[in-house]
């Protein structure tokens, strides 16, 4: 990707601004900054299928947040909700987990749901773009080593067939932003997101369950469970920290650019569960098991640092919560929710 930096800032305050797939983990973090940074309006477009109304009750009330049904499937619905939209941050997209059970449907939606977004924001000449993509742009397995930089490239070698086909759906939508810029000059930033979790936490994230299957069982009175040693690196960015850095990159004035987006450090499965068992107030040891063929696992081996240097130098973004605080407040937040039942 070659870097252009000719007139790319869209400030949020007074901008519209349309969320595709926002009534999700992501989408209602990011409109609520949004709503705080002073944006004219929030537009969420959803088709329900994964997100829910629920994410949103939090600003529900909120008169300049319309939410509208929607599909990326249906360009004259995209054609539609861009109308008058200044800027588009584009999240709806099939995860891995989602991948194994239905691989077609997250192809159609990963590769030519982006394509519909992108095609509406050149008909109606929307001003910037924020692609959601993933750090599954690098793969998965042992090969995995060092430091993932942003010219890192793909490893398949060893990987589930779901998250190799997740990754390389997200290295093409980046692709469909950049071939967009080049013929009609759609501003654009990609943020590679590590894996997210915090407040109104779902299921779908594969390496996201590690930390939602544990306190589960812990709440039920069994031992949490880590597959192998727990040895394995990840990355993880709190769902605040995801919001702002997609604020950052609307504002910032850089453009046809991919960069990290990830936590203040790696992790390993092992240091995860411990950290949920302590914070939910347990001492229990965990169970080690071995692999079960039947469910994705992914895993990136040993020791790695996925580099953020490239985001806070371009879009002028660090995170700032750490695992500690990140689950603390995820598990508030499941507290909460389960005193209300």
């Amino acid at each position: 990707m070659t870097e252009h930096t000719s007139s790319a800032a869209l400030p949020i305050k007074n901008a519209r601004i349309l969320i595709v797939g926002g009534a999700s983990l992501v989408g209602s973090a990011s409109a609520e900054q949004l709503l705080n940074k002073g944006a004219k309006e929030v537009v969420i477009l959803d088709n329900f299928y994964q997100g829910t109304p629920k994410a949103l009750e939090h600003i529900k009330d909120d008169p300049r947040l319309t939410v509208i049904s929607g599909d990326v499937m249906r360009l004259h619905d995209m054609i539609a909700a861009t109308k008058g939209i200044d800027g588009v941050l584009q999240l709806a997209a099939v995860m891995t987990i989602t991948m194994d059970l239905d691989p077609w449907r997250g192809l159609d939606v990963n590769i030519r749901g982006v394509q519909n977004v992108l095609e509406a924001c050149e008909i109606n000449n929307v001003k910037k773009l924020v692609f959601a993509s993933s750090t599954a742009v690098y793969g998965y397995g042992s090969g995995i080593i060092g430091d993932l930089v942003e010219t890192t490239p793909f490893h398949s070698i060893g990987s589930p067939s779901a998250a190799v086909l997740y990754g390389s759906s997200k290295i093409i939508g980046e692709q469909l932003c950049r071939a967009t810029h080049k013929r009609c000059g759609l501003d654009y930033v990609v943020l590679r997101y590590a894996t997210v979790y915090g407040e109104r936490q779902h299921y779908r994230a594969a390496n996201a369950l590690y930390i939602m299957d544990t306190y589960d069982r812990i709440k039920k009175g069994e031992r949490p469970q880590i597959v192998g040693d727990g040895s394995d690196t990840k990355h993880f960015v709190h769902v605040s920290d995801i919001a702002s850095a997609n604020l950052a990159a609307f504002e910032a004035n850089t453009t046809d650019i991919a960069v990290n987006i990830s936590g203040p450090k790696p992790v390993t499965t092992l240091e995860i569960v411990r950290l949920v068992t302590e914070l939910s107030g347990k001492n229990v040891e965990p169970e080690h098991i071995d692999p079960n063929p039947n469910k994705v696992r992914l895993t990136a081996g040993g020791a790695w640092q996925l580099d953020h240097s490239l985001a806070g130098e371009k879009i002028d973004w660090q995170p700032k919560v750490d695992m500690r605080e990140g689950i603390q407040r995820l598990i508030a937040w499941r507290e909460a929710e389960e005193a209300k039942a």
